[in-house]
């Protein structure tokens, strides 16, 4: 674990971390005066687009925190957080332009919120809370939810369901691990 708080992958973090507020905007205020003239379509390219940004970021920081020993104990934080915020930026911001289904992204962020939690009080114990591969491949398919309803593409809302079953059963798999040791 590098020292050096401050690196390159932290610093790809922290933009996420920026990236998601300003993405969550351009689905909340569709209706400022200072966008009169944009076209709606506008407004999804480019939240789009700092989406695509954001989950390349997210991406290359941990391609280069495990591949140039850069990982740190900040961002083991950040990184988990970043993506958190992004979910829920997107998720917020979907529902708000009524592209999402509210149930579906509060069992989605229930679950987020409870392993959170749980991950925090494992780490307090010692015990090892690392990922999981189902608990990649959730992050990777809420990710193409997220992009797919952003866009408004066909099988967007399909995505979105199956990304809720992978999310309750990653959830399940951190549950039972950590019951486990």
């Amino acid at each position: 674990m590098s020292s050096k708080v401050l690196n390159l992958p932290n610093i790809l973090a922290l933009f996420r971390i920026a990236l998601a507020p300003l993405m969550l905007w351009f689905f909340i205020d569709r209706n400022n005066p200072i966008f009169s003239s944009w076209h709606p379509s506008w407004f999804d390219y480019f939240a789009g687009l700092i989406f695509v940004v954001a989950s390349v970021t997210d991406f290359f920081d941990g391609f280069i925190a495990r591949n140039w020993n850069q990982m740190t104990k900040l961002g083991g934080i950040l990184d988990p957080l970043a993506d958190k915020m992004l979910v829920l930026a997107g998720f917020i911001g979907l529902i708000v332009i009524n592209r999402a289904s509210a149930f579906a992204v509060f069992l989605i962020l229930s679950r987020e919120f409870f392993i959170t939690g749980l991950r925090v009080v494992a780490v307090s114990e010692g015990k090892d809370v690392a990922s999981t591969m189902a608990g990649k491949i959730k992050t990777v398919i809420q990710m193409i939810a997220i992009g797919f309803l952003i866009m408004n593409w066909p099988l967007a809302t399909e995505i979105l369901w199956l990304a809720v079953i992978l999310t309750i059963y990653s959830g399940y798999e951190y549950t039972r691990d950590y019951f486990k040791n």
